[in-house]
C-alpha cells in the first residue's frame, strides 16, 4: 500500500509492474480466519461412527453473502476492473450499510472511498477483520487485443463473465463458505443470472440492474473496484508525466488525459496529442475503441498497408482431384475410380 505521486491511496490490488507492462491480472485480499473452515474438536472427530466415511476435521466457516461489480467498461484509456467483496451474511446490513455507509461508488466523493478502502486493507479494523476482496484488472492492451483478433473474437462481455466466474471461483477455492451472490448485471440480468447458475447450481444468484446500489456487498464491490481502476490510472499517468509535463499540458484538475472517457474532452485532446504517428499510444489505452481507431485511421496515422505473403499457399482441394478428361462425354466414374470395363471382360 502506497501513494502514487499525485499523492492517490493505491491500494494493494494494483500491482505496479504488471500494469505498466499492459498485463492483466487478479489479486485477492488474506481471507480473515473467521472465514475459513473450522477444525472440529478432536473428541468429536475421533469418535465412533456407523458411516463408512471418516468424519470430517473441519467444518464450514460462516455463511457469507458476496457482491460483483466493475468499474473502467466505457473508457477507452486504463483498465476494466472487477471487484468482489465478501463478508457474513449477518453483517451485511448492518457493517457495511449502517456503520461504513458503503454506496454505489459513483455517488460517493473520492476521498470517501479512498477513506473506505483504506479502512478496508488496514489491519485490526472491523471491515479488515471481518470482510474479504478480490479484484481482476483487464488491461486496456489486453481488452483491445482480444476485441481487435482476426478470428474468434473474444468480446467484452464475453472478458467480463470470464472475470466475474474466475473470481468467484477463486474465493470458493480458498474455503470461505459462499451461499448467495449479487451481481450487477450486463446486459438482461435473467440471461447473465442463467448463466451463472449454470456454472455455480449450489449458491444462491441474483442478479440486478443498479445493484450497486441496492445491496450493500455490491455496494462495496464497486468501491473496491473504483479505487483500484482509479489508482492503476494514477500510476500508468505517473509513468508518461514526465513527457506530459514538458508539452505543458497539465490541468489543474488532474491528470491531464481526464476521466480516460471519449467523453471527456481532456481525454480526446491528450490523445490526439500524444499519438505515435506508427504506433499509437502505450499499454494503458483500447486501440479496439472508435476513438483510438478513428484516430489511427486520419490523416494523423500513417496508413500501413500489410502485403500478402508470397509464399502463402493457395492451393485448393479440388486441386488434388483428378484432371477431367477433354471429351465431356466420358465416363465420369471412370475417370475418377478407374478405366470402365464392358461385359465382355466378365
Amino acid at each position: 500500500m502506497a501513494n502514487s505521486e499525485s499523492g492517490t491511496y493505491v491500494p494493494p490490488s494494483v500491482w505496479r509492474p504488471e500494469t505498466l507492462a499492459g498485463e492483466s491480472y487478479s489479486h485477492f485480499s488474506p481471507v480473515p480466519p473467521s472465514l475459513l473452515p473450522q477444525p472440529v474438536p478432536a473428541t468429536v472427530a475421533g469418535s465412533t461412527s456407523t458411516e463408512t466415511s471418516p468424519a470430517p476435521t473441519t467444518t464450514p466457516g460462516e455463511p457469507c453473502c458476496l457482491g460483483v461489480d466493475e468499474a473502467g467498461r466505457g473508457p477507452v484509456l486504463g483498465p476494466m476492473v472487477y471487484g468482489v467483496f465478501y463478508l457474513p451474511l449477518t453483517l451485511s446490513d448492518s457493517l457495511l450499510k449502517d456503520t461504513h455507509h458503503f454506496d454505489d461508488s459513483k455517488v460517493l466523493q473520492p476521498a470517501v472511498r479512498s477513506s473506505l478502502m483504506r479502512q478496508l486493507c488496514t489491519p485490526e479494523t472491523d471491515l479488515h477483520d471481518s470482510c474479504g476482496w478480490a479484484t481482476a484488472s483487464l488491461s486496456a492492451r489486453d481488452i483491445g487485443a482480444n476485441m481487435l483478433r482476426p478470428t474468434a473474437i473474444y468480446n467484452l462481455n464475453a472478458q467480463a463473465m470470464d472475470a466475474t466466474v474466475s473470481l468467484i471461483q477463486g474465493v470458493l477455492d480458498r474455503g470461505v463458505n459462499i451461499r448467495e451472490v449479487y451481481i450487477d448485471t450486463i446486459g438482461q440480468p435473467h440471461v447473465y443470472q442463467a448463466k451463472l447458475e449454470r456454472i455455480f447450481p449450489t449458491l444462491k444468484i441474483t442478479v440486478a440492474k443498479k445493484a450497486d446500489s441496492l445491496y450493500p456487498c455490491v455496494s462495496a464491490a464497486s468501491v473496491c473496484a473504483k479505487v483500484s481502476r482509479d489508482a492503476a490510472l494514477e500510476v500508468l499517468y505517473d509513468a508518461r508525466r514526465p513527457a506530459d509535463a514538458g508539452e505543458g499540458v497539465e490541468s489543474a484538475e488532474g491528470m491531464a488525459w481526464g476521466s480516460g472517457y471519449p467523453s471527456d474532452q481532456r481525454c480526446v485532446g491528450w490523445l490526439k496529442g500524444n499519438m505515435h504517428p506508427v504506433f499509437g499510444w502505450g499499454p494503458e489505452c483500447r486501440f479496439s475503441w472508435g476513438t483510438a481507431k478513428d484516430m489511427m485511421e486520419t490523416k494523423n496515422g500513417v496508413k500501413v498497408e500489410w502485403p500478402q505473403d508470397e509464399d502463402e499457399s493457395t492451393t485448393r482441394l479440388t486441386d488434388y482431384f483428378a484432371g477431367r478428361d477433354e471429351d465431356e462425354t466420358a465416363d465420369e466414374l471412370g475417370t475418377w475410380f478407374g478405366v470402365p470395363a464392358g461385359v465382355e471382360a466378365f
